[in-house]
């Protein structure tokens, strides 16, 4: 018997996109049949909420989305979380990071707030990397003056992130949630703040329980999300930490194994 899956999550980068970053075309024509079988389908991503609206199109606006890495939870236009760094907190992570950058780490900073993101570094390089991932994105002088609620600073390092600028930030994540989130990509967030609350959260709100759950991820900022579902999949070219903790394999996204595995396991095949 085929599991009685009601929820999935998933990934963006890695898993769902294909290996030129673009949602299959053969999602569009699944995405209403998982409906018709009563299956919430959401997006769970580090990217902003206006980036993943922007992404699924018409679309969208029924859909639930984890945005910013569990910072930012709606059930279309209904807010389900959020969760904003203090003021304090963005000052402290900021002014950090500019002292990294002075000493040689090749870095940018993004203020994701909730209306939108801000940058202050402004050469193509990384404005072309920014603008990716943040569809509202904005160029102030200064993220200090940023007057808006942040959700979390997100970290491009143009070195291999979980190698570099990730150990760095060691004195932020003894308070705070620090995730290595791409090759390239560390975020910093309230700490209890991950996929994984934002997932569980979905579930309360939705009645629905985690044998009825499904999760696919490739990264180390999917490991929580995968520890609240029973029906956990690592795609085939995941990290080694995300292999490991995942119950199940996915083909890779390259093969839209998000796809072929939902056919399987919600219609049976």
């Amino acid at each position: 018997m085929s599991p009685d899956i009601r929820l999935v999550a998933v990934d963006m980068d890695g898993t769902l996109l294909d290996g030129d970053g673009r949602i299959p075309d053969t999602l569009w024509p699944l995405l209403p049949r998982l409906a018709e079988r009563g299956v919430t389908f959401v997006p769970a991503s580090g990217r902003q909420l206006a980036t993943l609206r922007r992404s699924f199109g018409d679309a969208a606006a029924d859909m639930t989305f984890i945005a910013e890495n569990g910072t930012h939870v709606v059930d279309g236009s209904r807010l389900i979380a959020i969760d904003a760094l203090d003021a304090a907190t963005v000052r402290t992570a900021v002014t950090t990071l500019r002292a990294l950058a002075a000493d040689g780490f090749d870095l940018g900073v993004v203020v994701c707030g909730r209306r939108s993101a801000y940058i202050e570094r402004t050469d193509a390089a990384f404005h072309t990397e920014a603008d990716t991932y943040y569809a509202a994105l904005e160029v102030v002088d200064d993220l200090l003056a940023v007057d808006d609620e942040v959700l979390k600073l997100a970290v491009y390092d143009f070195d291999v992130a979980e190698h570099s600028v990730g150990p760095a930030l060691a004195d932020i994540a003894r308070t705070h949630q620090v995730v290595v989130s791409g090759q390239h990509w560390v975020d910093i967030m309230n700490r209890g703040v991950d996929k994984g609350v934002a997932l569980r959260r979905l579930q309360e709100d939705l009645g629905i329980d985690r044998s009825q759950t499904a999760a696919f991820g490739d990264f180390l900022n999917d490991l929580e999300m995968l520890d609240a579902a029973d029906w956990s999949f690592a795609m085939a070219d995941a990290h080694p930490d995300v292999v490991a903790r995942a119950r199940h394999r996915a083909p890779s996204n390259v093969d839209h194994g998000v796809i072929t595995t939902l056919e399987e396991l919600v219609f049976g095949g």
